[in-house]
């Protein structure tokens, strides 16, 4: 692809370089015909594109055209026969000279480009998040996701129902054709209880979805299509003058992102339809990336989250963890009670990794007067741990209709769901720094009232990091007692889930020679890090972040 061609050098467009009520003069003279498929959201991409090159001074049109995956509605896209479905006709029509350029949805995108074509330029990406959308009848605030339990799912995505089987192991799923506004409608009709969409498209086309109930599933939640939000704007390779007039609209910051993505598409030689998500964004040290992988839409995906500094070698890094002579660890210790059924369980049992699941504390509730002057007029209450929620709802306090919660991460907000709660702010999504979570949480609630239910020895972290403007009433209700005697275990990797747990097992215990440790959280850390121990840390404080640590280890 010529994007990394170093004879090009690609330029992000300013547009608010130019002055107002003016175009930026180029020498481009010829009105350029660009290629599109006919739906609402195509013709809004070629648009978006129309008007990128309007902005620099050029001309365009649009042309329709049919693709495969237009004509063909009554099989599921996995399929149809080759790749590149929605694409295929346009490049022939590319390469015939009938039109100047193509705009594709950069996911649609075979990882080979048919010779005679590249890539000029690609967009900035939009919010690459899924939309779980749900009719209100079948909403069930108790579950995850929001959704009742055995619900049908539409999709025609094998990458989305692998993760979201691997989420909520009782949903079924059905295939789902069209384009966004005929899925929505055949939603309309009750032909499924919830489909799933690319936020992406929704936003550019400002669909009304108010009748629904809509869960937003952040990416590192279920991992997007490589280049999922992109759009790529396709010419001949011989076009020189065309390939330096669309540099200026192309944002390279995207373009390094989602080469990783696309490596690793071409890599694991997967189609878009594929069992296979891979998330690269860009952070103040360097890069970090999310990937999933499955062989087949119903098996539990691996899952692998890496982080880097630069982009050099990170696909190949990643390949290299799934690798099928990869070493697993054969046994993990984790300092928590798990259900059979648990996400972290499942994830080890599918390379017959044995879990020992035991807590190393015992917990013991503490009165919380709701009653009290102090608790009037609160607006929020903040649970930093599973135990909080369950101590706090326990006493069943009588609560305001006002009242938003708050949940630091996956784990407490499925407590928080299990007492027909949702949280309004959940601190996953701003990733494991507890005073990154804080700060994301204090522009929310700054100047409210907020309740943070705690264990007595917490470290109050969150209540030291959030704004001087909030009022911060810190309760403990609920106390911990470490185990005595704590037995020593042989298992390789030792996971701890709180502070207390590392307390309690290093009481009287040390690691064996190659033992390796995994904690759910900062706090834990600098609990390991006193003792003097190394640890790794996952990206989300969960057990999807648990299990992608550990499936990270080298052994």
């Amino acid at each position: 692809m010529k994007l990394t061609d170093p004879k090009r050098e690609h330029m992000a467009f300013d547009k608010a370089a130019i002055p107002a009520g003016q175009t930026e003069q180029t020498a481009f003279a010829r009105t350029l015909i660009i290629g599109t498929r006919g739906s609402k959201l195509a013709l809004w991409q070629a648009n978006h594109i129309k008007d990128r090159l309007a902005d620099i001074g050029v001309t365009s049109e649009l042309k329709i055209i049919k693709t495969q995956g237009d004509i063909v509605q009554h099989l599921r896209l996995d399929k149809l026969e080759g790749k590149g479905f929605f694409t295929k006709e346009l490049e022939e029509e590319l390469l015939r000279g009938s039109i100047d350029l193509a705009v594709h949805s950069h996911k649609d995108l075979p990882t080979q480009h048919p010779a005679g074509l590249t890539i000029a330029a690609i967009s900035e990406r939009e919010d690459p998040a899924e939309l779980l959308i749900i009719r209100k009848s079948q909403v069930d605030l108790g579950h995850r996701l929001s959704l009742r339990t055995n619900a049908l799912v539409g999709t025609s995505s094998n990458r989305r129902k692998a993760q979201l089987l691997a989420l909520r192991p009782d949903l079924s799923f059905g295939d789902l054709r069209g384009n966004v506004i005929t899925r929505v409608e055949k939603l309309r009709n009750e032909q499924y209880d919830a489909i799933v969409l690319a936020k992406a498209g929704i936003s550019r086309i400002e669909m009304d979805l108010s009748d629904f109930h809509v869960i937003e599933i952040p990416p590192f939640e279920v991992i997007p299509a490589p280049a999922q939000g992109v759009l790529a704007v396709q010419i001949r390779e011989d076009d020189d003058e065309l390939h330096s007039i669309l540099s200026r609209i192309h944002h390279p910051e995207t373009a390094e992102e989602i080469a990783v993505e696309r490596r690793v598409l071409r890599l694991f030689e997967a189609g878009c339809h594929a069992p296979l998500g891979c998330y690269c964004r860009r952070t103040k040290d360097g890069f970090e990336v999310w990937t999933s992988k499955a062989e087949l839409a119903d098996e539990f995906p691996d899952r692998l989250y890496l982080t880097a500094p630069t982009t050099e070698g990170l696909a190949d890094l990643i390949a290299a963890h799934y690798d099928a002579n990869k070493k697993h660890p054969t046994s993990v210790f984790i300092s928590r009670d798990l259900e059979e059924s648990s996400y972290f369980r499942r994830a080890m049992d599918k390379h017959g990794i044995r879990v020992v699941a035991r807590s190393l504390i015992q917990i013991s509730a503490l009165p919380l007067n709701m009653d009290s002057e102090d608790f009037a007029d609160v607006d929020w209450v903040f649970f930093t741990s599973r135990n909080s929620v369950i101590h706090f709802f326990e006493q069943a306090p009588i609560l305001p209709d006002h009242l938003r919660f708050a949940v630091i991460g996956r784990g407490s907000e499925e407590q928080l769901r299990h007492y027909g709660k949702v949280p309004s702010f959940n601190g996953a999504d701003a990733g494991i720094d507890m005073e990154r979570v804080a700060a994301e949480f204090g522009r929310i609630a700054d100047g409210s009232k907020v309740l943070i239910p705690r264990a007595v020895d917490t470290l109050g972290t969150m209540r030291r990091a959030l704004t001087a403007g909030t009022n911060v009433i810190d309760v403990p209700i609920y106390k911990t007692d470490l185990a005595t005697a704590v037995e020593p275990t042989d298992a390789e990797v030792l996971v701890f889930t709180s502070p207390s747990n590392v307390r309690a097992y290093f009481a009287t215990n040390q690691l064996d020679p190659g033992q390796r440790v995994v904690c759910i959280g900062c706090a834990s850390g600098r609990e390991l890090a006193a003792l003097g121990h190394s640890f790794v840390l996952p990206a989300t404080p969960d057990e999807i972040g648990l299990a992608e640590a550990i499936f990270g280890l080298e052994f």
